[in-house]
């Protein structure tokens, strides 16, 4: 497929997304925020001290919305399971 813009050409290449449904991404970000939050509880005095205590409180605000998140990709990814497959169990190529 080629695209036209003003004296340009573009070349679009035929390639299927890697993770359409996005609980992987989602996977990720939740562990990298719960390591964050794992990795400044040490620190906890100093941040206090410092002013700097929110810091600790976002991580764990990160991990619980992420975990929200998650349960919101994982319902989508079944929820779109089910729309492909048809009454039958045959998959549609359709969707």
């Amino acid at each position: 497929m080629q695209h036209e813009i003003g004296n340009r050409t573009f070349i679009v290449a035929d390639v299927e997304p890697l993770d359409v449904d996005g609980v992987r991404t989602v996977e990720v970000g939740v562990g990298l925020w719960l390591l964050a939050f794992v990795a400044l509880l040490p620190f906890y005095g100093r941040l206090e001290d410092a002013g700097r205590l929110w810091w600790l409180w976002t991580c764990l605000a990160g991990f619980g919305l992420g975990l929200f998140g998650l349960e919101y990709c994982r319902r989508r990814r079944k929820a779109r399971a089910e729309l492909v497959e048809s009454p039958d169990g045959d998959l549609r190529t359709d969707a």
